[in-house]
C-alpha cells in the first residue's frame, strides 16, 4: 500500500512509519513539521500538513491513511479553553477523514484515546475525553465498504524512535539516573495500562489490513502501577525503585490523569480483537530498555 501518514514525525506516527515501510509499504510522513534530516524518519518522504486546513489534494497518490496527530490532553496551546478539544478532535479530525474519502483513500485508521472505553465515565465531565469519542464516532460514521476506516484506541504509550528526540522520555531516564537532584525521588500511587510504540505500530498494520469498517479497537499490553512503571526506568539504570508518595509527580501531573491519582485503570483487551490486529504483549520492559539505551547518555 501507499500510505500517507498524518503526525508521522511524531513518536506514534513515527514509530508506526518505519514498522509499516519494514513491511514493503510505501510510506510518506506528514505533518506541520519535517523530522530531522539524516534519521531514520528523515530518509523519508515528506509532506507538509495542517489537517486542520488541508485540501483533498493531500491524499493525491496514496491508497492509505494513518491519522496519528490527534491533540493529546497534554497539548492544549495557552490561552485554549475547553472549545479547543471540540474543533480539533471531534469536528477536526472526522472533516479530514471525510476529505479522504472523497479522495478515494480505500483505508484509514485513526490513532486514538483509550479513556472512552476504558472509563466511559469520565465522558460527560472531560471534554478532552468526550472528544475523542465524539472523533472516533465521526470516524466510524463515515466508515462503508468503499472506506474502511476504524480507530485503534491506545493507553499510556511508551518507546522510542530511533533518531528522535522525546524530552518526556529522555527526562525519565534523567530522572531515574539521578541527574536531577534534589529533586525528590518517588512515584504516585495507582497505574494503568501501557502499550509499547512496538505493539501499537502492529496494532495500526493489523487495523489497516483486517480492520472491520467502523471499528473502535481498544488496545493494551500491561497493567502497571506508577512504581512498577517509574521503577523498571531505575532499575534499567542499577537502581532500586522509588517509594510511593501520595502527592503531585513534577514528571506526571494529576492533570494527565483524569481518572484520578491513586486510582488504577486497568483493563484486559479483547482477546478476539488482539488476535485480528496481531500486536505483540509483554512489550513494556523491553521498550524502557530500548529508551535508557536511547537516552542515557544524551
Amino acid at each position: 500500500m501507499k500510505i500517507l501518514i498524518v503526525g508521522g514525525a511524531g513518536m506514534i506516527g513515527g514509530r508506526t512509519a518505519l514498522h509499516l515501510q519494514s513491511k514493503g509499504h510505501d510510506v510518506t510522513i506528514a505533518g506541520r513539521n519535517p523530522p530531522l534530516p539524516d534519521t531514520p524518519l528523515g530518509n523519508l518522504p515528506f509532506k507538509r500538513v495542517d489537517y486542520m486546513d488541508a485540501d483533498a489534494s493531500v491524499f493525491d497518490g496514496f491508497d492509505a491513511l494513518v491519522f496519528a496527530a490527534g491533540n493529546d490532553i497534554r497539548h492544549i496551546p495557552q490561552g485554549e479553553d475547553d472549545g479547543y478539544w471540540h474543533r480539533v478532535n471531534s469536528l477536526g479530525i472526522p472533516a479530514f477523514f471525510a476529505k479522504a474519502k472523497a479522495a478515494g483513500i480505500k483505508r484509514a485508521v485513526n490513532v486514538g484515546s483509550y479513556y472512552p472505553q476504558a472509563a466511559p465515565h469520565l465522558v460527560e465531565g472531560n471534554a478532552y475525553i468526550r472528544s475523542r469519542k465524539e472523533s472516533d464516532e465521526g470516524v466510524a460514521a463515515l466508515a462503508d465498504e468503499s472506506f474502511v476506516a476504524c480507530s485503534v484506541n491506545a493507553p499510556f504509550v511508551v518507546g522510542t524512535v530511533p533518531g528522535l528526540p522525546l524530552p518526556m522520555f529522555i527526562a525519565y531516564t534523567h530522572y531515574a539516573q539521578g541527574k536531577y537532584a534534589p529533586m525528590p525521588e518517588f512515584v504516585p500511587p495507582g497505574g494503568v495500562n501501557f502499550i509499547s510504540t512496538q505493539s501499537l505500530a502492529e496494532a495500526v498494520e493489523g487495523a489497516l489490513e483486517r480492520g472491520a469498517p467502523g471499528g473502535s479497537y481498544l488496545v493494551g499490553d500491561e497493567n502497571l502501577t506508577w512504581q512498577d512503571y517509574f521503577g523498571a526506568f531505575f532499575e534499567e539504570v542499577g537502581r532500586e525503585k522509588p517509594a510511593v508518595v501520595d502527592q503531585e509527580h513534577p514528571m506526571l501531573p494529576d492533570s494527565a490523569m483524569p481518572f484520578g491519582r491513586g486510582n488504577k485503570l486497568y483493563y484486559e483487551p479483547d482477546a478476539e480483537e488482539t488476535k485480528l490486529l496481531g500486536y505483540r504483549r509483554g512489550d513494556i520492559r523491553p521498550a524502557i530498555a530500548e529508551i535508557v539505551a536511547q537516552f542515557k547518555d544524551v
